[in-house]
């Protein structure tokens, strides 16, 4: 039997890979405009970065990273999420000495063992930007409009901005007492998992999806009544922010993300298409993260959204993915005599940054104008054009056709494409 790939993931074929590429162009582009620089990072970390960072009673570090133990006999783990990458570099290559700012993008494969599902992989892509050295709340906006711009920029529609606010070290104690007084009077209606959480790390029982915990959940405390005055002022400049920029949003106070870093500012991008697994983009703030991996402090804030979860939304919205790219040239090959003559000016153009094509395998001529069918000219060589050191050049879409000097060929293609 043939080896197959892995459960969870795919091969991003020559007829998607464009697409893809489309996606992660704008977002470049996107990126660029908003003055972030683009950062590659390891796709595996020590385990103790996503532990510390991430935080132990997630999902994510229970029970769904992709661990093991190298030829060291150290602890190494697959990515699960960039953002303690991008602060573990930051700290480690002091990009952030001396109140410097740090605007800082990356896209990548990310690894978690989840359920596969509807744009859901065990190996999947993610676009992430973070804004690091920062705790002004004109930071959290920024990079809530570069999430917004990006899809703009793609032609997503029927999307929604959702805001919440997780509060701090210094409040959110108190808000995890009234949540555990009031999930223990109800222990009866929660999952399993979530008693667990109960006495861990009860803000991840608004979180869950299952509908006897949601309908519980939602008669929760706010957490609204518990936000010291710092983090009250964040929130509330934040949302001033967003209506300056006239961007509608929606507070929700079920909205606390699905790592423990984050503080004061949480939020999700939903698309109303993708059904239950909504959100196209999240992310917020995490000024603690920097410290809980043993650096100095460093605010930041920042978002990712799944390339995967976009394509979905384009698709099913019928967004444009720019032109199907295409070929310019196929030189095709008359008589064997003129072979090697079309390898060589297949060359020239390809040198001079003109895509060209041209038969490798032995074809007749008849299949070579076959596969030129796609492309937007033909140049071609046979015996005839080898004696005048010329070639014909036939435009594809109206048929006319030139003979010219094979020297002026890169020349009048390049006027031409």
């Amino acid at each position: 039997m043939a080896i197959t790939a892995p459960r969870g993931t795919r091969d991003i074929l020559p007829g998607e890979s464009w697409k893809w590429n489309y996606i992660i162009n704008t977002a470049s582009e996107t990126m660029k405009d908003f003055g972030f620089r683009e950062i590659h990072l390891p796709i595996f970390e020590h385990t103790e970065l996503f532990s510390r960072g991430v935080g132990e009673t997630t999902d994510i570090v229970e029970k769904e990273m992709y661990t093991f133990i190298d030829r060291g006999e150290r602890s190494i783990t697959l990515r699960p999420e960039a953002t303690a990458g991008v602060m573990r570099s930051a700290i480690e290559n002091n990009l952030c000495v001396q109140n410097s700012i740090a605007k800082l993008w990356n896209w990548g494969p990310m690894f978690r063992y989840e359920r596969p599902q509807k744009g859901r992989y065990r190996q999947f892509y993610q676009i992430d930007a973070e804004c690091l050295g920062v705790q002004n709340p004109f930071a959290d906006v920024e990079i809530i409009s570069l999430s917004i711009e990006i899809f703009r920029r793609l032609g997503l529609k029927n999307l929604e901005v959702v805001i919440n606010s997780v509060g701090c070290e210094k409040c959110r104690p108190i808000y995890r007492e009234k949540l555990l007084n009031y999930f223990d009077a109800h222990k009866n209606e929660l999952c399993e998992t979530c008693l667990t959480r109960l006495d861990r790390n009860p803000l991840r029982i608004l979180d869950c999806k299952k509908e006897a915990c949601s309908k519980v959940a939602d008669g929760a405390p706010d957490i609204y009544d518990s936000l010291c005055d710092e983090c009250r002022e964040h929130f509330e400049e934040v949302k001033k922010g967003l209506e300056r920029l006239n961007f509608t949003y929606k507070l929700n106070k079920r909205l606390v993300r699905g790592l423990d870093y984050y503080t004061k500012t949480a939020y999700e991008i939903l698309s109303g298409d993708l059904g239950a697994q909504n959100a196209v983009a999240g992310g917020g703030r995490y000024d603690n993260l920097s410290t809980a991996i043993g650096g100095n402090k460093i605010p930041g804030v920042g978002f990712a959204c799944g390339i995967d979860r976009i394509m979905l939304v384009m698709e099913q919205q019928n967004c444009s993915f720019g032109e199907v790219p295409k070929t310019d040239v196929y030189v095709a090959a008359l008589d064997n005599e003129a072979k090697g003559a079309a390898q060589s000016l297949t060359y020239e153009l390809r040198k001079n940054k003109i895509s060209a094509e041209c038969d490798i395998s032995g074809k007749s001529f008849k299949a070579q104008m076959k596969n030129a069918g796609s492309c937007n000219f033909a140049c071609i060589i046979g015996s005839e054009e080898i004696a005048k050191n010329s070639v014909s050049v036939k435009n594809l879409s109206d048929g006319t056709q030139v003979n010219i000097p094979i020297s002026e060929a890169v020349e009048y293609i390049n006027h031409q494409v």
